[in-house]
């Protein structure tokens, strides 16, 4: 049966096909909110003097760290995941204004996972 033509037919668990839309545009905007928010609550790192390296600690040819660079690059990679969330999240956010209310399309059904895949990805590497 194709959930996506009838509207108020009960899903799994016993939703109406509404109450997963209304999920939908719920995550949506909390995607786009978080991601507004981010830079306000983020705290906002000047120069700091760091200790000098430990001796065994491995340096590249140049002389500089490894692990700092390492973290620059991951840091790079966060800046350019964010971004591309913020664009999926407003890309998700048009289909979903502009479409009908009872129509939910499979790009925005991707585009939902492929937000959660970044996010995750963002998380990750800033836990470690």
């Amino acid at each position: 049966m194709n959930y996506f033509l009838y509207p108020y037919v009960e899903l799994d668990g016993g939703n109406t096909y509404g109450d997963q839309m209304k999920h939908l545009q719920r995550f949506a905007a909390t995607v786009v909110l978080a991601l507004a928010l981010t830079p306000l609550v983020s705290p906002q790192v000047g120069p700091q003097h760091q200790p000098p390296p430990a001796a065994g600690e491995p340096r590249l040819p140049d002389g500089k760290s490894q692990q700092d660079e390492i973290l620059k690059a991951d840091h790079q990679k966060d800046l350019k995941d964010a971004a591309e969330l913020i664009e999926l999240a407003e890309q998700l956010k048009q289909e979903l204004e502009k479409n009908d209310r009872h129509v939910l399309s499979i790009s925005s059904l991707k585009k939902t996972e492929e937000i959660e895949k970044l996010a995750k990805r963002i998380r990750s590497r800033l836990v470690h």
